[in-house]
């Protein structure tokens, strides 16, 4: 009797867990059989396997050969036990020295000739690897992206002998060196586009500074979308964690890594006929949907009132939670989903309500239907309405060839913003739990009764209470102002004007 262990990593959600592959070789008649919850293409890895050793020359077991994936009970998936039942197989039958493979955590799906393929989720995995003290095994496609993990030891190999040769002293492994991209910056759409809409740049910093959700509301070609694209480029730039937060999501996903993405906050814009399943994730295997793949950067809804209602109702928990958790009857899968919301729709169905020129002719209870769409528990989670009226045929000519404010300008103000919020309680304000609100949102007596009383005349709720004073602590922060004064309370109040159906 043979047994050897070795160490490798399940995808779980948004999470990489420590899987042990135990191999046992014994007597009997010759088989392999594998247990600990295996799907299709891992109980098909057995035929990639044997291939792969008698290609790269090694022999394989005329025996009974038993391999359980402990944790038993947690659902295996994929071809990256390929590469650990290989090099468990090999140790169990001292084909290679079993003393080294604790050292090591091996990941990769084998081609049936030996050569190592990529696998999806590598960056998670390289980062649960980071504190074990034990290096990283994987496919040359793989290691640039593992070896973002700084502290993480990664090795990339082509085939199966690289390995083993490795592993016996031959030949040295080279260790993955991070993609030479890292530090390059993209051109994005810039704020100084913009002509006019000087009231909607305002709240594009608001919302940028505080990490506040935005609804703006206007008729067809008012520059709302224009508007929503280039809040990307005022917002700071992604930390180290958030950008490997961000691109581990992206390499859950199978989209893999790019270049131009690197710490670029994501931009999500799906068409309104996307599904709550696209929205959320799913599938047998979860995988992340548009909300993940928007954590830590911007989801765009445009045409808001034309998505299902029951899509739009999936962004509730979310909105409040900052995560997403899809649940199948054998597993459950957490994801990330920390996003800034920014929506964009017609004022009615035709779109040009409180036209001048008389334009509209949309009755009431049209009006009132669209609008309803919406749900006010989904209203209630926006921080921010705001309208975005026409721009004046006038003011667009006086405007032409005047400078307009940049994008990087506006960025100064929102990251001198942030980093008073970081100092003060660790988030932004738009993070800000019950007790960090009692904390820094204290309000005089006259501006209390001033907020009692617009909560009275616009229906607003608990939630919307606490909403405005984030908003308003933002816009003080804005201002440098240690403490909210009443212009900070009347302008974020200004922007609830669309709270439980109100026009």
């Amino acid at each position: 009797m043979a047994l050897a262990q070795i160490f490798s990593r399940a995808q779980e959600g948004a999470k990489s867990t420590l899987i042990s592959v135990e191999v046992l070789i014994t007597n009997g008649l010759p088989g392999l059989s594998i247990v600990g919850l295996p799907e299709t293409t891992v109980r098909e890895s057995k035929d990639r396997v044997r291939g792969a050793l008698i290609n790269s020359r090694f022999k394989f077991p005329t025996r009974r050969i038993t391999i359980n994936l402990a944790p038993a009970d947690l659902p295996k998936e994929g071809g990256r036990f390929d590469l650990p039942i290989a090099m468990g197989i090999l140790a169990a039958s001292s084909q290679i020295p079993a003393g080294r493979l604790c050292e090591y955590e091996f990941i990769g799906e084998l081609a049936l000739s030996g050569e190592l393929r990529p696998i999806r989720g590598i960056l998670p995995a390289s980062m649960a690897c980071k504190n074990t003290g034990r290096a990283i095994v994987c496919a040359e496609q793989n290691a640039s992206e593992a070896a973002l993990v700084s502290d993480t030891r990664v090795l990339a190999a082509r085939n199966l002998l690289e390995i083993c040769n490795h592993l016996t002293g031959k030949n040295e492994l080279p260790e993955g060196q991070p993609p030479q991209w890292q530090r390059t910056s993209t051109i994005m759409p810039n704020m100084s586009e913009v002509t006019g809409q000087h009231h909607a740049k305002r709240a594009l910093e608001i919302a940028a500074a505080g990490g506040h959700s935005l609804l703006m509301v206007g008729p067809p070609g008012t520059g709302k979308t224009m508007l929503s694209s280039r809040l990307p480029g005022i917002l700071p730039a992604m930390t180290d964690e958030e950008a490997l937060e961000s691109a581990s999501i992206a390499s859950i996903s199978g989209q893999g890594l790019q270049s131009e993405c690197w710490k670029k906050r994501p931009f999500r814009s799906p068409h309104h006929t996307a599904s709550g399943v696209a929205l959320v994730g799913g599938g047998s295997n979860p995988r992340p949907g548009e909300i993940s793949l928007a954590h830590n950067g911007i989801m765009f809804l445009d045409e808001l009132p034309e998505f299902n209602r029951k899509v739009l109702e999936v962004l509730r928990e979310p909105l409040e939670s900052g995560r997403i958790v899809i649940s199948r009857a054998a597993r459950q899968a957490e994801f990330p989903a920390r996003f800034q919301l920014v929506a964009a729709m017609n004022p009615c169905p035709c779109g040009y309500l409180g036209d001048p020129d008389g334009r509209c002719r949309c009755t009431a209870d049209q009006v009132l239907r669209y609008r309803q769409k919406i749900s006010g528990p989904l209203m209630d989670r926006i921080d921010m309405h705001l309208q975005v009226p026409a721009i004046p045929v006038r003011e667009i000519r006086d405007n032409a060839g005047k400078k307009q404010e940049d994008s990087a300008e506006i960025r100064k103000r929102v990251e001198s913003a942030r980093k008073i919020q970081f100092n003060r309680n660790g988030c932004i304000n738009a993070h800000f739990d019950n007790s960090m609100i009692d904390k820094s949102c204290r309000l005089t007596v006259a501006d209390t009764d001033l907020l009692e009383s617009a909560m009275t005349k616009l229906g607003l709720s608990m939630r919307a209470h606490q909403k405005i004073l984030k908003l308003s602590r933002t816009i003080a922060d804005l201002d440098g102002q240690k403490d909210i004064r009443s212009k900070h309370l009347t302008e974020a109040l200004s922007y609830r004007c669309l709270d439980r159906g109100q026009p």
